[in-house]
């Protein structure tokens, strides 16, 4: 893959925010679920001001993304649930309502094989870009990697950010990953000292690797 976009998902501490931010992270993930332990329950003391901020929700309540988009003001809304195309209408309607730019929209799917990518075709011109993790046990943040070569199959035209279980040891590897949609990747579990607390040397390290020749 040549150098793409990085994010990194499931932040939600201000000095951690500061020095992930201090590496050059293109996006970075706010998790508003509050079934996870990387929960964001109430802004940090500091929120990305170079980085993207993108907000990840799960099946929410469209009013309730509305007053995290203000609130944190989002520059993206990542939809990791069983959100359907007329969801996305929805929030569009209300996005576009408010007296500010709306919020760019990412659609994640659990992929395992090429049916799983079937479910991207009905989202295409709803979503911006899409999100292609390892389908598991929790949403997200499983840890673990899906077969990258299934994605071989997917024909769409939305951009789409490679997640699921990438760690350090996958920085050679992603720059021979390469796909015409593929715009970037999503850190996120694997680079943890605790749940929500990134290991700056680890994230350090793997850019440094992932973007030198």
């Amino acid at each position: 893959m040549k150098q793409a976009l990085i994010k990194v998902c499931g932040m939600r501490q201000a000095d951690n925010i500061r020095e992930a931010e201090a590496l050059g992270i293109d996006w970075m993930g706010l998790i508003f679920w509050p079934k996870t332990p990387r929960y964001v329950a109430q802004p940090p003391g500091y929120l990305p001001k170079k980085a993207k901020r993108v907000g990840v929700f799960v099946d929410a309540d469209l009013t309730d993304i509305t007053s995290h988009v203000v609130d944190y003001r989002l520059d993206f809304i990542q939809l990791h649930g069983k959100e359907t195309p007329d969801y996305i209408d929805n929030l569009r309607l209300l996005l576009n309502g408010q007296n500010s730019v709306a919020p760019g929209i990412i659609k994640a799917f659990s992929i395992a094989d090429a049916d799983d990518l079937r479910k991207a075709e009905g989202y295409e011109g709803k979503a911006d870009y899409y999100l292609f993790d390892t389908k598991g046990k929790a949403v997200g943040g499983n840890g673990e990697k899906f077969d990258w070569q299934v994605l071989s199959h997917y024909e769409g035209s939305t951009p789409f950010l490679l997640s699921g279980g990438i760690g350090p040891e996958d920085a050679q590897r992603l720059k021979g990953f390469s796909h015409p949609r593929c715009i970037g990747i999503d850190l996120n579990s694997r680079f943890e000292l605790a749940p929500g607390l990134k290991d700056i040397e680890l994230l350090k390290r793997f850019i440094q690797t992932y973007k030198n020749p």
